[in-house]
This record gives C-alpha cells, sequence and structure tokens, in this order.
C-alpha cells in the first residue's frame, strides 16, 4: 500500500524498530496446533467488548472475511481508542506475522484474548482532535494494523464538531503509528472507510492522509499529506482539484516544533503544502507538526 510505504520515510516511523511490550509467546492462552475436523468453525463477532462493528459483510469484524478457527481475528474500536490485542509473539512490522492482529479464534470457534493483561480496547494518547468545519460530515478511517491495512475503522466528525483521533504510544503493536484516510465531506463512514474504486474519490482513492504517534518523551509527531495513488497514472483524479482542504496546528504554540501546514487546493494548486518544510513521498507532498510534552494537535477539515 503506497500510503503506508510512503509514512514509513517519516521520522515517527522510525520507532517500528523498537519492540512493542507485548507479552511474551509463553502467555499464549491457546495452542496454536490445529485441528482438521475443527477448522470449518467460525467465532461470532462479540457483541458485549466494546467493539465497533463494520458493515462490510463479514458479521462486523474489521477484515475481509469472516473469523476462522485457528486464526486471529481483526476488530474495530470506539473513535480515540485502539485495539489491544495482538499476536504477542510478534513484535517487528514483518510479514506474515504484520497480519495477526485481534483475538484469537481457537479450534472449537471460541474467542480467546491473546494477552489477557490488555483491554480489548484502550484509550490513545488523546493528543490528536479533528476539527470539521466543512458543510457536511468527514470520515477519518483509520487502517487495521497489526492486520489487512485495510481502511475499516470508522471515525464520523459532524459538521462543527470535534473528535478524538487515536494516538498509539510505544507500548502499542511493534511501535506502529495510526494511518488515516480523509474523505471528501458528505462521504460516509460506511462508503469511505473500505477498499474503493476509480469510480469516486473515497476509500484508499481519498484525496489526503495523515498518521500519529508518540514517543516515549512525550511528543506527538503528526502528519498531513496528499494520498500518493491520487497521482498515479491510472487515477482519473490526479487532475481534480478535491473540494475541501485540511490544516494542522499546535493547540499550544510554546510546545510545537514546526509550521502550521495547511492542503488547500484552490490556494496552492494540486500536490502542494503550505509549509516550508514540505517533503515528498512517493510522489505526494507531506508535512508534519511536532507537539511536546503531551499536548495536542488539531486537524481541521474545510470547504473549499
Amino acid at each position: 500500500m503506497s500510503f503506508i510505504k510512503s509514512l514509513a520515510t517519516f521520522a515517527f516511523i522510525s520507532l517500528l524498530a523498537q519492540e512493542s511490550l507485548a507479552l511474551p509467546a509463553s502467555s499464549y492462552r491457546h495452542s496454536h496446533h490445529a485441528h482438521a475436523d475443527k477448522r470449518s468453525n467460525t467465532c461470532s463477532f462479540p457483541t458485549d467488548k466494546g467493539f465497533v462493528e463494520i458493515n462490510n459483510g463479514n458479521n462486523g469484524w474489521a477484515q475481509s472475511s469472516s473469523c476462522k478457527a485457528g486464526s486471529y481475528c481483526q476488530y474495530a474500536c470506539p473513535p480515540g481508542q485502539l485495539m489491544g490485542q495482538w499476536n504477542p509473539s510478534v513484535t517487528t512490522y514483518s510479514y506474515p506475522g504484520s497480519q495477526d492482529g485481534g483475538i484469537y479464534c481457537n479450534d472449537n470457534g471460541e474467542i480467546e484474548k491473546p494477552i489477557s493483561d490488555n483491554d480489548y480496547c484502550y484509550d490513545g494518547k488523546g493528543t490528536l482532535k479533528v476539527k470539521n468545519s466543512a458543510s457536511k460530515n468527514s470520515a477519518f478511517c483509520q487502517t487495521v494494523l497489526p492486520g489487512s491495512e485495510s481502511m475499516l475503522i470508522p471515525t464520523n466528525i459532524d459538521s462543527s464538531s470535534t473528535e478524538t483521533l487515536a494516538v498509539p504510544g510505544t507500548e502499542y503493536w511493534a511501535s506502529t503509528a495510526a494511518h488515516y484516510y480523509i474523505n471528501p465531506p458528505g462521504v460516509s463512514t460506511d462508503e469511505g472507510c473500505q477498499w474503493g474504486s476509480t469510480a469516486n474519490p473515497y476509500g484508499n482513492w481519498s484525496p489526503y492522509v495523515a498518521g500519529a504517534n508518540m514517543d516515549d518523551s512525550e511528543n506527538t509527531y503528526v502528519k498531513i499529506a496528499w494520498n500518493p495513488i491520487y497521482f498515479e497514472d491510472s487515477s482519473p483524479f490526479k487532475d481534480e482539484k478535491p473540494s475541501f482542504g485540511i490544516k494542522m496546528y499546535c493547540n499550544d504554540d510554546s510546545k510545537c516544533n514546526g509550521d502550521a501546514c495547511e492542503i488547500n487546493p484552490s490556494t496552492y494548486g494540486l500536490n502542494k503544502v503550505s509549509s516550508g518544510g514540505q517533503a515528498l513521498s512517493d510522489g505526494a507532498a507531506w508535512c508534519v507538526l511536532t507537539a511536546t510534552d503531551s499536548s495536542s494537535v488539531t486537524i481541521e477539515v474545510f470547504d473549499v
């Protein structure tokens, strides 16, 4: 996925090299030895764990298939919260272990909690807000990681409203960041938080993306960017200016490294950002802010 690849060049993704604080493999509550005669079992989506049900035809799970016995199954948490379960033996961002997020579905079709000390969902750092100044709702779609990295986890921000996005710290799986696709105003989370097509600039074809995490020194790194695939040769949107823009700024200027940055196609044109610190990843322009001492950053959505 080109968005994930582009984020890998960004400073906060250096945290991927650190080990996560997941429990060792010896803490497993289940065995990985499959019983062939039970592999047809599936685990039902639980309604008592605080999960957000995803309307993608896979019985609520945040993945592209049902939850099958002998596998990890990903789920979505409420806005501002992070998935607290994954394969504890996988501590680096590498395939295929990067797919092992969520609960474990055992051979009997029963849900098991891989990391008993972790909640199913837990609050992120609370240092990134979205303010929607556009005339319609805004759908931010977080990618599922560990998992397929599809943009299935929804956060809807009504017009004239503010919502908190999930920001992970180094305790999160493999110390990875949170990644978001930003849909045009008026697109619902059901429409936008899924793989799309060239029919509309939604989902993976959304014009803008963002990423965030916090390090152990309580610095929050936030990036906003044009989506690289928006400008691919196969994209029918590459010459079309979006009808909305985004900007980000620190909420305490005394605890801010970097300049406020804006993506406004009506002012700066396609594939440009306002900040003098503009850079390119996979051919897409981006900028970054660092909020220190647990202070926060706001991403604002607006019509153009």
